[in-house]
């Protein structure tokens, strides 16, 4: 008899290999455009464990040079509408740019929807880095316009941030003011003499307040108002004003100015973001609540934080639940001590990858307490979370695990050699496996998932990549998605796609639904 090793239905149900990953192990590429499409959704163009901020710049420039200029409008478009990324979005328009394409204008008016991405668009197109340094006429025509349409609170909020500053931006395209009020506030901005009556309302209020003409605090970003010139109680007030998003996001700049110290301060900002009306309102998950636990400094009140725990639970209410037998495998090897949004000086997450995935399984497990959760490093690391704990506890034990090299098959291959049922198995990881890498044939992980699915013929493997790459250990198929990066929408695509109404290719099938 031939060598069943080598010949035998369940190896050839299992394609090979096609490329080595980041660590050199054996996996599958992704084509052009799902690699493309992970990028524009996820990508940050910071530094992560396996790849650098000009790694990724090169892989998304490549990849535009490839790919037709319609699906990378839209997906720069799905990007900023659907993913409300910052960066990559203006760096696709910026490559478009650089192209002439006829699809500028209107991704412009798209993408560029506030002041920061009209500055992150003319830094990236001004570095060069898409082939060209100058703006030119078409891209300065729009740059103009913005400026001309843009409200007063709106050109307020762009003159926030440098490198450009609004006044570089003013300088680089000489628009043509189209009111007096717009010309007034123009010559403010770049520090030519001004009639201050001629200001726009806001304006003059913000002036009024600087120079100590008046103690009422003016409706405007909070950045504006000058540091130094902001009581404790005044920022205490500042709270009051914030939406719920703003109130969670920045905790810390209330604890640093004290805020906190004001009484009633504390009490009113907990019971705020606690407050199951408002989460609900918010349409918050929890992921986000994760992120603003895990950055709030010591200085915020141990009250506000718990407030923080609580609106996490509270959130779960838009966790869908998942049916039949789930299991979720979360990565807790050494890479996943990485921070989720990459390496950026000054402004590097606390979150790390390890986290996410934490919070995926133990969310998972709170709206489905039969689920399994099997942690892996190596292999498989044993231990036991009570579904009734809170999503923050029991995601803090597993993020304590950590460690040791990545063998996503190992989880896979419990399950498979105790013929388990599986319906649904979610693996969360970097996708750099590497303990498992095998010579010839299908990798390890899909091997294992083959046997589970000879058992489970429905079953079926969502593969969520924490810092997405260009490869995977299991290749898009009916039966398995894999999801780059991670948002709080994912939870949304994993239930649809166990339900049946995604297909293995949803992220390139979304953006190709958008209108360019």
């Amino acid at each position: 008899m031939a060598n069943f090793q080598l010949f035998n239905t369940q190896q050839a149900k299992a394609p090979a290999s096609t490329t080595l990953n980041a660590s050199k192990a054996p996996a599958y590429a992704y084509n052009a455009k799902h690699r493309l499409a992970q990028l524009a959704v996820t990508g940050c163009l910071n530094s992560t464990f396996y790849t650098s901020p000009e790694g990724q710049l090169d892989a998304v420039l490549q990849l535009v040079s490839e790919l037709d200029s319609r699906f990378v409008a839209q997906a720069a478009r799905y990007a900023r509408q659907q993913g409300h990324m910052k960066d990559m979005p203006a760096l696709l328009l910026a490559a478009l740019t650089a192209q002439r394409s006829a699809l500028v204008p209107e991704l412009f008016a798209q993408v560029v929807d506030n002041g920061k991405m009209l500055r992150n668009f003319v830094q990236i197109l001004r570095s060069g880095v898409t082939g060209r340094k100058s703006l030119g006429s078409q891209p300065k025509r729009l740059v103009q316009n913005w400026l001309n349409t843009a409200s007063e609170r709106q050109l307020l909020q762009a003159s926030i941030g440098t490198k450009p500053s609004l006044a570089d931006v003013l300088k680089m395209v000489h628009p043509k003011p189209s009111d007096a009020w717009r010309e007034a506030f123009f010559a403010w901005v770049i520090g030519k003499p001004v009639d201050v009556q001629a200001l726009p309302e806001l304006t003059r209020d913000l002036l009024a307040f600087r120079s100590g003409a008046t103690q009422e605090v003016p409706q405007v970003p909070f950045q504006l108002l000058g540091n130094e010139t902001l009581s404790a109680g005044q920022w205490a007030a500042q709270a009051r004003n914030m939406g719920w998003q703003g109130l969670r996001m920045n905790l810390n700049t209330l604890a640093r100015h004290g805020a906190f110290q004001v009484p009633g301060c504390t009490e009113y900002v907990a019971a705020r973001l606690a407050d199951a009306g408002e989460v609900a309102k918010a349409r918050v998950y929890p992921y986000q609540l994760l992120a603003a636990y895990r950055m709030a400094g010591e200085d915020v009140p141990q009250a506000v934080r718990e407030a923080l725990q609580d609106a996490l639970e509270l959130s779960l209410a838009n966790v869908p639940a998942l049916a039949g037998h789930v299991v979720v495998c979360p990565d807790v090897s050494g890479s996943m001590h990485s921070p989720v949004t990459g390496y950026r000086q000054g402004a590097t997450t606390a979150v790390r990858c390890i986290d996410v995935a934490a919070l995926v399984a133990a969310a998972v497990l709170r709206k489905q307490p039969a689920a399994r959760v099997m942690p892996f490093e190596r292999g498989v690391v044993n231990i036991h979370l009570n579904p009734r704990d809170s999503v923050m506890s029991n995601a803090q034990k597993l993020a304590n695990i950590g460690g040791g090299g990545t063998n996503c098959s190992a989880p896979l291959a419990q399950l498979a050699n105790a013929q388990c049922r599986v319906d649904t198995l979610i693996l969360v990881s970097d996708n750099e496996s590497w303990i498992d890498a095998r010579r010839h044939g299908a990798t390890e992980t899909l091997r294992q998932w083959e046997r589970i699915r000879a058992i489970n013929p429905q079953a079926k493997l969502v593969c969520i990549d924490m810092q997405p790459g260009a490869t995977t250990q299991a290749p898009d198929r009916e039966d398995i998605l894999n999801v780059g990066g991670f948002s709080d929408a994912v939870f949304d695509v994993i239930a649809q796609f166990t339900a049946g109404n995604y297909g293995a290719q949803h992220w390139v099938k979304a953006i190709e639904a958008m209108a360019p």
